[in-house]
């Protein structure tokens, strides 16, 4: 009997310990369950890794540098992917501490089917897949993936945050403006096909070729290897270009007063 009491006591310790450490773990890599102010150490160290692997990335796709240091970039390529490797298993560990209600196994299903945990399980693999893939083709991809990983900087960015939730809540004016913008085009591709498709069939000859010259006008981009030869198809130009320069200016300024608005209700809390 007191040894079964005793196993039970040894067992009861060791889960709260271990529930003990994967909440300060929790605290250390979930930046919103840091109670101080900024990134935490742990959190800083991931971030130099990612921007370092990403630069490593970028550097490997350079021949000259590849045909000289294959070995180092293939070592440290093994180095942070088993950093990120391990960052993973302890995100997954640790989706048990989040303040969802739901029980832990569904905690983590969501972590690993979430955006962020699936662009994780994709940059590891892709990591890891280029040590054994022999097709160039593929490789190259594999290779282009690994930049990725500038999008696990979200997750810890404030910035971030803080947009993405400016976004959210203006989403539906977004919304109408793409609306307008995406009608906008049509229009002004439908009229240039209307007015110079005879004139131009290898440029507004139906509706699809004309949307080329709708989006570098509207974007006001203008690259000027499509353009309206017609008075009529110039004036049609003139107001996709004016209406363009409106329509892009909306969104900015919707996505400013939003982000201004996050950025007061969270002094408003702090306060």
């Amino acid at each position: 009997m007191h040894h079964v009491r005793w196993q039970q006591e040894i067992r009861g310790v060791s889960v709260s310990l271990g529930n003990s450490y994967r909440r300060h773990l929790f605290r250390q890599i979930e930046p919103n369950a840091w109670p101080h102010h900024g990134l935490s150490p742990l959190n800083w160290f991931l971030v130099v890794a990612i921007i370092l692997a990403t630069l490593s990335a970028i550097l490997e796709t350079e021949p000259l540098l590849t045909q000289h240091y294959a070995a180092i970039f293939r070592s440290a390529e093994l180095l942070f992917g088993g950093v990120f490797a391990a960052e993973y298993i302890a995100r997954f560990w640790t989706a048990a501490e989040s303040s969802s209600p739901a029980p832990v196994w569904r905690k983590r299903i969501g972590f690993v089917f979430s955006v962020s945990g699936l662009i994780d399980l994709l940059v590891i693999a892709a990591t890891f897949s280029t040590f054994v893939v022999g097709n160039v083709a593929l490789l190259r991809l594999l290779r282009l993936l690994r930049i990725l990983r500038l999008a696990k900087l979200g997750r810890m960015s404030l910035a971030m945050r803080r947009l993405q939730q400016a976004v959210v809540s203006r989403r539906y004016e977004l919304g109408l403006t793409m609306g307008l913008a995406f009608g906008l085009l049509i229009l002004g591709a439908s009229a240039l096909y209307f007015i110079e498709g005879e004139l131009q069939p290898d440029k507004f000859g139906s509706i699809p070729r004309s949307l080329w010259w709708a989006v570098i006008t509207m974007t006001t981009i203008g690259y000027g290897d499509v353009y309206p030869i017609t008075m009529l198809g110039k004036i049609v130009a003139a107001f996709v270009a004016i209406a363009g320069i409106g329509l892009i200016a909306m969104p900015t300024g919707i996505l400013a007063a939003a982000f201004s608005d996050a950025m007061q209700k969270e002094q408003e809390l702090e306060e």
